[in-house]
């Protein structure tokens, strides 16, 4: 009977025993559970608040709900093949450059007592996925208005497996990963999130057409407040964002939370002063617009840079996506409704372009890379080195991103007749023509 009993007790402590061996972090799993939570909240709260104050009071109600359906069916379609997609092993070298392959289909092979560093594998696939979810969401802000609801959601799911997932398999998916083994540096996201959903919202908003009366007839935004509380939901989330992305509680996660405040209040800051410059006004859509602008120029540097490299980030992001709203979209003449491209792929992509100018010459901060081999072997900081690696790092992303929309935008079309709202149903609104609801009786 005793041996009996002493045999249960082993069987039951074997899980832990197992997680004792591959040194279980209770403090980085807390962090990174935390950190899943934080990043979950900025999508159908912080994101969904900041483009329904922006859009037409007639289609605020939509706009939310292409965020919220966005958010859930690409976190399904995440669990289903997104991360084997992006985070698994193929037997084929070749293939491993930029797919990750079906091995773990519905997380298959993915067992509970699984550790991904110091914390449970389970957690990182979670805190993964609001990344997978949050990237198409994005690209919604750029078709609000006219884009048919079953289209977008067509979209979501060709979208996170032909594009999102071997993005960032190509850049965090580890060794063999083309991007990954280029020494290309992408603490958070600024590729693999926001230039890919900024630039894959601009495609669409090409593709669909612009709005009927664009330019024409005032389009005046539902709430500005409602806009300003997003963002401010938003920098609370980036916190999870970027800090998470430390994959622990340490103090690579403590820097990250450091520069992303220095960076976000800069940009908010730079912005304020230039439209108190331009138009005498420093209105709070501009400034919740630059502490956007700030967050996104500042991800995919955050674990690399110090204050002073944050501050200069910050600051430029903040110019930069001014430009892109205010003058690009003008010379261009596109319609992106919420202007994802202006602030999303150009302060990404300013951001990720930075890392090789300001990130810290120490060797236990940065991945790898050409900056990192030659402080390594002790000679001159290789900057040009890696500034050519994250300019490979961007073009390839912005090329896969934009063929990759196209061919999603035209599948979805041809399954759903057609991508665009009907003119009454447009002219309407989305609200009640496709939702049956408003978004506030008044």
């Amino acid at each position: 009977m005793r041996n009996k009993f002493l045999a249960l007790l082993t069987m039951l402590a074997l899980p832990i025993l197992t997680f004792a061996e591959d040194k279980l972090d209770s403090g980085d799993t807390s962090w990174m559970m935390m950190s899943t939570a934080l990043v979950l909240l900025m999508t159908p709260a912080g994101l969904a608040l900041f483009y329904a104050g922006m859009t037409r009071s007639k289609n605020a109600l939509n706009t939310v709900s292409m965020v919220m359906g966005a958010f859930v069916v690409a976190f399904v379609v995440w669990i289903i093949a997104g991360y084997s997609i992006a985070f698994g092993t193929n037997e084929s070298a070749m293939l491993q450059n930029v797919f990750g392959g079906f091995g773990n289909l519905m997380l298959d092979g993915v067992k509970w007592t699984d550790l991904s560093g110091t914390y449970p594998t389970f957690v990182f696939i979670a805190f993964q996925g609001t990344f997978a979810a949050i990237t198409i969401a994005i690209a919604s802000g750029s078709v609000i208005g006219r884009l048919k609801f079953s289209t977008w959601i067509v979209i979501v799911i060709l979208w996170g497996l032909i594009v999102y997932a071997p993005i960032t398999h190509m850049v965090w998916g580890g060794d063999g990963a083309y991007l990954f083994d280029a020494g290309a540096l992408d603490f958070a996201g600024g590729t693999v999130v926001h230039m890919n959903g900024g630039l894959a919202g601009l495609v669409l908003a090409i593709l669909v057409g612009k709005r009927a009366g664009y330019n024409k007839v005032a389009m005046k935004p539902f709430s500005i407040i409602f806009t300003a509380v997003g963002a401010a939901l938003l920098w609370f989330g980036w916190y999870g964002f970027n800090g998470g992305s430390a994959f622990g509680a340490n103090a690579i996660a403590g820097l990250a939370v450091l520069t992303t405040t220095v960076a976000t209040a800069a940009a908010g800051v730079t912005w304020m002063l230039i439209e108190w410059v331009v138009y005498k006004k420093a209105t709070l859509l501009g400034i919740a617009s630059g502490i956007v602008a700030g967050l996104v120029a500042i991800t995919p540097a955050a674990g690399f840079v110090g204050v002073g490299g944050s501050l200069i980030i910050g600051v430029v992001g903040s110019i930069v996506a001014f430009f892109g709203v205010v003058k690009l979209k003008k010379i261009f003449g596109y319609d992106d409704s919420l202007d994802a491209f202006g602030i999303h792929f150009l302060a990404g992509l300013w951001g990720a372009l930075s890392v090789a100018f300001f990130a810290l010459h120490d060797k236990e901060l940065l991945w790898d890379g050409p900056l990192k081999e030659s402080i390594t072997n002790g000679t001159s900081p290789d900057v040009m080195g890696q500034f050519m690696v994250q300019l490979e790092s961007v073009a390839i992303v912005g090329a896969w991103t934009l063929i990759g929309t196209v061919v999603v935008y035209f599948i979805a079309s041809a399954l759903t007749g057609g991508g665009r709202v009907d003119e009454e149903s447009e002219y309407d609104g989305l609200d009640e023509s496709i939702h049956g609801e408003r978004g506030m009786n008044l």
